[in-house]
C-alpha cells in the first residue's frame, strides 16, 4: 500500500551556485561517496532526499547524512539509510522506498514512493 509520495525539482545552475557561495553544504547535505559526483548528480540526489522527506510527510526524525543515493550495479538509484531517519521509517511501517532521478536542460528532478505493508 502506498502511504507517501514526494517529488521534487532543483535548479542545476542555481545549485551550483549555492554550493560554490556555501562550500560547507557538500559535506552537510552528501556523503562522502556522493560528494565525488558532478553538479547535476548531486542537484538530482538533493532533489531525491528533498523528496523523500515529503513522502514520509515531514522531516522530524529526518538528517540529512542519514540518506544516501547509492546505485546498484543496473545503475537503478536507491536509498541507503541510516541511524535515526532509518528507525523513522521503520517505524512509519514504510518496507520499501521506490525512487527515479531524472537531469536535463538545467533541471533535476526525483520521485519518491514510499510502501507499506498490508492495508
Amino acid at each position: 500500500m502506498i502511504v507517501g509520495i514526494g517529488i521534487d525539482l532543483v535548479d542545476i545552475p542555481r545549485f551550483e551556485r549555492s554550493l560554490t557561495r556555501t562550500p560547507r553544504l557538500l559535506d552537510r547535505l552528501f556523503s562522502p561517496a556522493e560528494r565525488t559526483l558532478k553538479p547535476r548528480s548531486l542537484a538530482a540526489r538533493y532533489a531525491a532526499k528533498e523528496a523523500l522527506i515529503k513522502a514520509l510527510g515531514g522531516s522530524d526524525g529526518v538528517h540529512w547524512g542519514e540518506i544516501e543515493i547509492a546505485s546498484e550495479p543496473s545503475g537503478k538509484p536507491v536509498f541507503s539509510l541510516s541511524g535515526s531517519t532509518a528507525e523513522v521509517v521503520a517505524e512509519r511501517g514504510i518496507t520499501a522506498v521506490h525512487l527515479s532521478l531524472s537531469h536535463d536542460a538545467g533541471l533535476a528532478t526525483a520521485y519518491v514512493v514510499a510502501e507499506a505493508a498490508g492495508a
